[in-house]
């Protein structure tokens, strides 16, 4: 109820106050502009950004009208900055709406370039995002968390491959069985990812995840592979669609190596019971560390190579669906699509498909910006 009558109070102060105020001063709003307006008034970005007025100097342009206009981008799914300067240039409501009277005011192309690269260092959308997070859902109870991953293309080079030490050495082949060192004593098996991040913090797990643009491989729903150049963002998404959590990785990343970081970041800004996923992350150590976390893990089995668990499943399922029995996991299961709709609407509507930076950095700016947006519509519409 808390969330629902903060919602409230503040769709009632952007239908009440804000909308005619922009009417009796610009004249008649679009929907798209009503749903920008809506976005920045929810987000309140300009409240994140440093203040550098009185610094020696040339005095620097406005930042904060250059951070709503990227969120002006990402609402408006527009391709590249360029686009934006031209929509900016010939669109009266829309400029005075990101905070410029006059179309002399818009910085310039270049300008546009620093600041953004001044956001991706300081984080700016994904710590206007947290704070959102925070304000808006720290007394909810939180039924499922569903955790999943979507694929993103770039424009860029994958970064080559580091070669293994026998490689560089030209000792070609996999090692022998009980490999032994030059004493005689046999090699120690390194821990996996998952087993070193039982014992590290949030920023090293973080930390120790690669980000570099490569190569990512994934099956369709028709059974075939599928390549991409880029990166994979993963996400927990609370109930009623709303992003929880980022973490952006390189492509070829495997799903159940973000779980645990996702699994911290959450438990950080939301309290909930579920953690809902696929058969990716069916591993006993992501199982074990939801439970450590007081959740309740449902993950999809995997049945790997174990062809006879793949016909025992198979059978169970036809078992099931003869008498038509479902499980109450299966029933909560099913509300995981609320993540692949994220994902979605992330893609068609802001600018998920439309990376044109380079390097993770400027990558995760440009699509937390779209999640940044998404949280803000998604919100408001449970009380619309």
């Amino acid at each position: 109820m808390r969330l629902r009558d903060g919602l409230s109070d503040i769709w009632r102060n952007i239908q009440g106050f804000l909308f005619p105020h922009l009417e009796e001063n610009l004249g008649p709003l679009t929907e798209k502009q009503q749903a920008l307006v809506t976005v920045l008034e929810v987000i309140r970005v300009e409240e994140h950004i440093p203040d550098f007025s009185g610094l020696v100097g040339c005095p620097r342009k406005s930042r904060s009208a250059v951070a709503r206009s990227f969120v002006a981008k990402a609402v408006y799914n527009m391709t590249t900055t360029r686009a934006l300067l031209d929509r900016l240039a010939c669109d009266v409501k829309l400029r005075r709406i990101c905070g410029w009277e006059r179309a002399a005011q818009v910085p310039s192309e270049s300008t546009f370039s620093r600041a953004f690269e001044e956001f991706s260092r300081m984080r700016l959308p994904a710590v206007v995002h947290e704070a959102l997070i925070e304000r808006t859902q720290k007394d909810r109870l939180v039924a499922h968390i569903s955790r999943d991953s979507t694929e993103i293309e770039a424009r860029e080079k994958p970064h080559p491959k580091q070669e293994s030490t026998d490689q560089k050495e030209g000792k070609g082949g996999a090692p022998c069985k009980g490999a032994c060192s030059k004493k005689g004593e046999k090699t120690v098996k390194e821990p996996t990812r998952l087993e070193r991040q039982q014992e590290m913090s949030l920023d090293e797990m973080l930390a120790d995840l690669p980000t570099a643009c490569d190569v990512g491989v994934k099956r369709n729903s028709k059974g075939h592979q599928e390549k991409w150049v880029g990166y994979k963002l993963h996400v927990d998404v609370a109930d009623g669609q709303i992003p929880i959590s980022c973490v952006l990785t390189s492509a070829s990343l495997h799903d159940s190596q973000a779980a645990i970081p996702l699994a911290e970041m959450t438990v950080q800004r939301v309290v909930n019971l579920y953690d809902l996923m696929d058969s990716a992350y069916d591993a006993e150590a992501i199982g074990a560390h939801s439970k450590r976390l007081g959740h309740v893990p449902i993950i999809d089995v995997n049945p790997r190579r174990d062809a006879v668990l793949r016909a025992s499943l198979a059978q169970e399922r036809v078992a099931r669906a003869t008498l038509n029995l479902q499980y109450p996991e299966d029933v909560r299961f099913r509300e995981r699509t609320a993540v692949e709709r994220v994902f979605g609407r992330l893609k068609d509507e802001f600018g998920g498909r439309m990376l044109r930076v380079r390097g993770a950095p400027k990558s995760l700016c440009h699509l937390m910006f779209g999640i940044l947006a998404l949280t803000a519509d998604e919100l408001m519409r449970l009380i619309i």
